[in-house]
């Protein structure tokens, strides 16, 4: 046994790399999109992690007038400016986002059921 060199293994965590890579909801190089149910038929989509220099506001209301949807900006302490929009405007909202040159496609991603 002396003259081979024994190796222990090592614990080997499978989900350190997506732990690293995306960090859930405070991940700042994507864009997240979700959506949220209310009560009954009716939903929330937010968007978050928008670069700071964006104006949320104006944005918003690009948003608003393209979807005929109401919506607003909120202020959480964890996640920062979250734009709120109402009924489920997933896909509406991430091909507006692409087309208008604010994110890349490939820095979106789309949560929800």
């Amino acid at each position: 046994m002396s003259d081979h060199d024994l190796q222990t293994p090592t614990a080997f965590d499978p989900f350190a790399e997506a732990n690293a890579e995306d960090s859930g909801a405070g991940s700042k190089e994507y864009v997240h999109v979700r959506t949220q149910q209310r009560n009954g038929r009716k939903s929330l989509t937010t968007v978050q992690g928008l670069k700071k220099e964006f104006s949320y506001t104006k944005i918003l209301k690009d948003l608003k007038k393209e979807f005929c949807c109401n919506g607003t900006v909120v202020q959480d302490p964890e996640l920062g400016q979250v734009i709120q929009l109402q009924g489920d405007q997933r896909k509406n909202v991430a091909t507006f986002l692409v087309q208008a040159g604010i994110v890349k496609k490939e820095h979106i991603k789309i949560h929800g059921f």
